[in-house]
């Protein structure tokens, strides 16, 4: 009589182990990555928004001076950015997106004559000076 054994070798059992943890090695951080990418527009949407909301009203008082509470400070509207505004006179004005919680790090801009920046970013990221950065690369 023979007798076979049924199951599994520990070194087979070692290379499942092996294999997994070389793809979670990789997965992860790209997973992490790719989340960050989805928040950001969050930030560039609302900004935007806000943007326009100002230049209604200077349409409408002439001047960019005391915008309302819906337009700045703002730390209601989005769950990961708080929105500021600063340099406001009545020609001038400059919205910034900073990011709370994962999205910590990220600051982006823009002012009155359209102008995005990129002022902030988390280690491993770009700076741009001339647009949102939406990807790690600096890209936009």
């Amino acid at each position: 009589m023979s007798s076979k054994s049924a199951g599994f070798t520990l070194i087979e059992l070692m290379i499942t182990v092996a294999i997994i943890g070389i793809l979670s090695a990789i997965a992860l951080p790209s997973y992490r990555d790719y989340v960050l990418r989805g928040r950001i527009p969050e930030a560039t949407a609302n900004l935007a928004t806000k943007a326009v909301q100002m230049e209604q009203l200077f349409q409408d008082a002439r001047s960019y001076v005391a915008p309302p509470a819906a337009i700045c400070p703002d730390t209601t509207s989005s769950k990961f950015f708080g929105f500021v505004c600063s340099n406001v006179t009545a020609s001038t004005f400059t919205i910034t997106a900073t990011g709370a919680g994962a999205m910590e790090g990220f600051v982006y801009t823009i002012n009155q004559s359209n102008a995005k920046a990129t002022t902030g970013v988390p280690a491993g990221w770009a700076t741009n000076a001339s647009c949102w950065v939406t990807s790690k690369g600096g890209t936009c």
